[in-house]
């Protein structure tokens, strides 16, 4: 089934790029995102249903690689990036700063928000790549693929 992907590289990279403006008005910066999206899989939910077939967001193993965010903003923080637009509430300095004096969002607490918005996040990626899919005609083809 993972074959069904290598047909929707290039549109996978148009989406990227469409999607980017989402991904930078979140708590995550882009090394974040890249992290969250190698450990997300997409799935087609009823793909054998023309009508109720849709991309899904498989984030299952995303679980296990929420500390490592702290650790890339960490590593961003140390070089002098900042990381993250703390106007969004999501990161900046002063949260690295909070983070590292056991203060603030951390902690398991913390790691659910992070995960929670890493989920709901990829899912919105998910419909939008199924969105462009449908618009240039490759829907069906996809969830057809996606079958065998």
């Amino acid at each position: 089934m993972a074959h069904w992907t290598d047909s929707i590289v290039g549109d996978r990279m148009t989406v990227d790029r469409e999607f980017n403006d989402q991904v930078m008005n979140s708590r995550f910066n882009s090394q974040e995102w890249g992290l969250i999206m190698t450990a997300t899989e997409f799935e087609i939910e009823n793909a054998d249903d023309p009508e109720e077939a849709r991309i899904v967001a498989d984030t299952e193993k995303v679980p296990q690689i929420i500390p490592e965010l702290d650790n890339i903003r960490s590593q961003m923080g140390a070089m002098g990036g900042g990381g993250g637009d703390s106007s969004s509430g999501g990161g900046g300095i002063v949260d690295s700063i909070k983070g590292a004096l056991g203060m603030g969002g951390g902690g398991k607490k913390g790691e659910q928000e992070k995960l929670e918005d890493a989920e709901r996040l990829t899912q919105e990626y998910a419909d939008a790549l199924q969105d462009h899919l449908e618009k240039k005609g490759k829907w069906n083809q996809v969830r057809v693929s996606y079958l065998e």
